[in-house]
């Protein structure tokens, strides 16, 4: 029987395939190489975006009562401040001291990562260097079409204030009944948004772009999203800068014998739940022994689940696992996977840290499951997805900066380096250039 054959046995919710690199299987080809845009959705943005574009709150106004169901006008696309205090009273002890600890260790973990302004004297007695200020207007997208995402507000509100943004505007869906969720509010007080609008989807992302009569536009756009979001997104860029192509969510595990199947059984389904569909789990092990059983724990521990509908979905379309036959094998096909998060559980697991080349954050050894970087490790969850983690690198607080190269020559610097402007400037075409320089040496 193929390895394609094995994983379109019926009844098997989940697909376990033998891999050897040489020999390539279609079945981790195809898992593999998947898109991290989906063409209809960008279709159905480039629709929406082009009515905000042209009517403003009158098109948003439009598109979240198609979309979402929700008849809201501009005066009340905003959250005010009132309902932040009503949310502080509405959720209870232990959550407030969760954020609070959360919001601590990501607001350490962001100021050790700013880069501070510097300089170096050039060779004839000038300075070269770089400093960072911050942007002045950002935009953060919060999903929330299956779940309340608080972690999410604090991984890139957070971020943004530590960088010393002075305008944080907020965009997440409203329920049916056009409040947001008591715990995402109070993430947001706490972190530090000065606006948030109740408006999701590629409306909000169109608003927060172009601006609209009620909302002022943002120069850059943070924040996860579906594959609608992604897409919309990708079609504003150059009208504001982006953060990353961040969409639904994926995880890899390389493990070998020594790795706890139930662990590593939670830890696919940790990603599986978000509920978008779209979402991938990949474990890669040279352990037939801890593949089997980790079918068995991901069988038993599903059923458990609150969306175990929406888990075997996810089973059935978006996981695999795969028996490499080395380490090595293994390490090379999770680069090559690029997700978004990657687990090493193995022995001396540091050693293999070394070989990753793709991965949006890395959690090494058995005690660093992935909730850790979704909640409150530090480091933000906002990170490349869609095998894009091969050339972008997950959200930081220099996000939410802008470098400035900085050049101040003497005299004797121009002088030094002249000849070589007029040489550039010559092959070039550019006398201009070399007159710019010139001039300054010509006696007056």
């Amino acid at each position: 029987m193929t390895a394609e054959e094995k994983a379109k046995q019926p009844g098997q919710h989940v697909r376990v395939v033998r891999w050897n690199s040489g020999a390539g299987d279609s079945v981790v080809e195809r898992f593999i190489d998947r898109q991290a845009f989906d063409p209809a959705a960008e279709e159905t943005a480039k629709a929406i975006l082009a009515d905000i574009k042209k009517d403003g709150d009158k098109a948003v106004v439009r598109y979240v009562l198609e979309h979402d169901g929700v008849s809201l006008q501009p005066e009340k696309f905003a959250i005010q401040r009132q309902e932040l205090a009503a949310a502080r009273t509405a959720v209870d002890s232990s959550f407030k001291a969760a954020v609070r600890e959360a919001h601590k260790r990501i607001t350490a973990f962001a100021r050790q990562g700013m880069r501070k302004d510097w300089n170096m004297l050039s060779p004839r007695g000038g300075e070269l260097g770089e400093q960072f200020t911050p942007l002045d207007r950002v935009g953060v997208y919060i999903p929330g079409g299956s779940a309340p995402l608080a972690s999410t507000v604090l991984m890139t509100v957070t971020l943004a204030k530590v960088a010393g943004v002075a305008e944080v505007v907020v965009c997440t869906p409203c329920g049916k009944d056009g409040k947001v969720n008591p715990h995402v509010l109070h993430a947001l007080d706490v972190s530090g948004a000065t606006e948030m609008y109740r408006v999701g989807g590629v409306q909000a992302i169109g608003m927060m772009a172009y601006g609209t009569q009620t909302v002022g536009k943002v120069q850059k756009i943070a924040g996860p999203g579906g594959t609608f979001v992604t897409a919309a997104k990708r079609q504003v860029y150059g009208t504001v800068a982006l953060d990353l192509v961040a969409g639904p969510s994926e995880i890899a595990v390389l493990a070998d014998e020594t790795a706890e199947p139930a662990c590593v059984a939670c830890d696919l389904l940790s990603q599986a739940e978000h509920g978008t569909g779209w979402e991938k789990a990949l474990l890669v092990s040279t352990s037939q022994r801890l593949v089997d059983a980790v079918v068995e724990e991901l069988e038993k521990r599903a059923a458990e689940l609150p969306r175990a509908e929406i888990v075997r979905r996810v089973m059935k379309n978006g996981m695999l696992l795969v028996v490499a036959n080395t380490l090595a094998e293994g390490a090379e096909l999770c680069n090559r996977f690029a997700p978004e998060h990657l687990e090493i559980i193995v022995r001396e697991p540091r050693n293999w840290l070394k070989k990753v080349r793709a991965a949006g954050a890395v959690f090494v050894g058995p005690w660093s499951p992935e909730s850790t970087g979704d909640f409150v490790a530090g480091p933000s969850h906002v990170l490349p997805t869609g095998g894009t983690a091969a050339m972008f690198s997950g959200l930081t607080v220099e996000d939410f900066r802008r470098r400035t190269s900085i050049i101040s020559f003497t005299r004797a610097d121009l002088q030094d380096t002249l000849p070589i402007i007029e040489s550039f400037a010559k092959v070039e075409g550019l006398e201009a250039h070399a007159l710019s320089a010139r001039v300054r040496f010509e006696k007056k």
